[in-house]
């Protein structure tokens, strides 16, 4: 086993991210993992979130549905109730136990929402800036159509992750990521191959990224910029959403979000699409116009391993780094960083499935002596 190098890998030095003093900059990416059954959080969370904390360590909770008509998939987590926030706020108190930094992501998932999923309450169609509903087969599914929002109804969508963010805050959670990446509703609004629209909310880039600045403006209103992150994927196709100048929309949305001077701006690397490599070749580089834009953390995420994470740091490519499968597998990845000791393999077929201990909380740790 390699030496203990810690003091000079940039992954492993402390950061100052606003208020919170972390103590590294390997931080868990935002993962769902359907296992909150009915969309209530459930106590084995509190097992996996805390395994994979650690003392001034960034966690980002997997994506939480803002209201009843905006979570998607089987078995995701919500915020909107009470009985909902009273069911996360143990699980948020494992991860400070371990003296972690929590922060939860909310999401409207707009058309990628499935009636066989039972998204939508009285089987509604879902919502979201276009009519135009996915293309039968994405993600191994058939897809209704989809509800263009009618512009007075946006501010209730607003609204909705306003009291989401609010209730996160009751949960104990330290602040929240607003999702807008992936496809999923706020990136359909960003996207002008997803969004037709000719109002307000529709057009020029600007008009685009309107909805999403609305959003952020009202949940930074509501918790505190201080406590507000967003999560961004320009280069990504997800959910059938891309667009024709990632470049543009990148930039206009880093610029744009100083305004709000919110914490973080947390993106995913052109190379990965989703959960897919596109380029498993390419190297980070592309978003430097967004690090320079933005004036506060800047977290990147998407296909780093160890090597790439401390080159992304150490050459000012990025403040923090985000990992997903190797922390799902690795639950104590900021030790075998800086021991430099070999991986756990993810098993991806168990990424989605139900099993409360089964590929999430039975990954084994490192045995070392220190």
């Amino acid at each position: 086993m390699a030496a203990d190098n810690s003091v000079t890998l940039p992954l492993l030095t402390p950061y100052k991210m606003g208020d919170f003093h972390l103590s590294h900059r390997v931080v868990l990416a935002p993962l769902t993992r359907s296992r909150s059954y009915n969309n209530m959080p459930q106590p084995h969370a509190a097992l996996y979130y805390s395994q994979r904390a650690s003392e001034g360590g960034l966690v980002i909770a997997e994506a939480t549905g803002v209201s009843a008509t905006g979570h998607g998939g089987i078995n995701t987590p919500g915020i909107w109730t009470k009985e909902q926030v009273n069911a996360w706020k143990p699980i948020v108190d494992a991860v400070h136990q371990k003296g972690g930094i929590f922060f939860l992501q909310i999401w409207h998932v707009g058309r990628i929402s499935s009636y066989e999923a039972g998204s939508q309450p009285n089987g509604e169609a879902p919502v979201s800036s276009t009519d135009k509903g996915l293309s039968p087969g994405v993600y191994g599914e058939d897809w209704p159509p989809a509800r263009r929002l009618r512009t007075d109804e946006i501010p209730g969508i607003i609204n909705d992750f306003r009291l989401a963010a609010r209730n996160a805050i009751e949960a104990g959670f330290d602040g929240v990521e607003i999702h807008g990446a992936h496809g999923y509703l706020i990136d359909q609004f960003l996207k002008d191959k997803v969004n037709y629209r000719t109002d307000e909310y529709g057009g020029s880039v600007e008009k685009r990224c309107r909805f999403a600045l609305e959003v952020v403006e009202a949940v930074a209103d509501e918790i505190g910029s201080h406590r507000v992150g967003i999560r961004l994927s320009p280069y990504s196709d997800c959910g059938e959403a891309g667009d024709s100048n990632p470049d543009a929309l990148g930039l206009y949305m880093a610029n744009a979000l100083n305004k709000y001077n919110i914490l973080y701006l947390h993106v995913i690397e052109p190379r990965v699409n989703g959960i897919t490599t596109v380029n498993e070749q390419e190297t980070a580089h592309r978003l430097l116009p967004m690090r320079k834009a933005f004036k506060n953390t800047f977290i990147v995420a998407g296909g780093f391993n160890r090597d790439e994470g401390n080159k992304a740091v150490g050459g000012n490519y990025a403040d923090l780094v985000a990992f997903g499968r190797l922390y799902l597998a690795n639950p104590d990845l900021p030790k075998r960083f800086k021991h430099d000791a070999p991986l756990n393999k993810y098993n991806r077929s168990t990424f989605y499935i139900q099993d409360p201990v089964v590929g999430y909380t039975d990954y084994p740790f490192l045995e070392v002596s220190s």
